[in-house]
């Protein structure tokens, strides 16, 4: 296995197909479409990378203990820290998530982003 992972900004497999949780749905009706590129979950891998892709609508987003790098490869989005202020991401914006964050991720314009998460 090699220790160097280029990340695929256009993949040709099919994407796991997905909706937010009914829970986490503010507005819309978001589809998400992910292209998991470098995670073995049986070899307890902790860092997940790849491409995911959200239509327009707007979610909780509760990070948990979870960090994640986003890189915007296209799309607008605004995310809102609860008792915070908005902040809108375009392509070639990068931004961190911290584990404890909450906020309302709102895609405004069909979003492609490249994520690194650490479990």
């Amino acid at each position: 296995m090699s220790l160097l992972k280029t990340i695929d900004t256009a993949p040709a497999f099919a994407p796991r197909e997905s909706t937010p949780m009914p829970d986490r749905l503010i507005a819309g009706s978001p589809a998400f479409k992910t292209w998991a590129q470098d995670a073995d979950a049986a070899k307890g891998d902790t860092v997940r990378t790849g491409v995911w892709e959200a239509t327009p609508g707007e979610t909780r987003s509760i990070k948990g203990e979870t960090f994640e790098f986003c890189h915007i490869l296209s799309g607008i989005v605004e995310i809102t820290p609860d008792a915070g202020e908005p902040v809108v991401y375009r392509a070639g914006d990068s931004f961190v998530m911290k584990p404890g964050f909450t906020g309302v991720w709102k895609t405004i314009e069909t979003v492609r982003k490249i994520y690194v998460i650490i479990d």
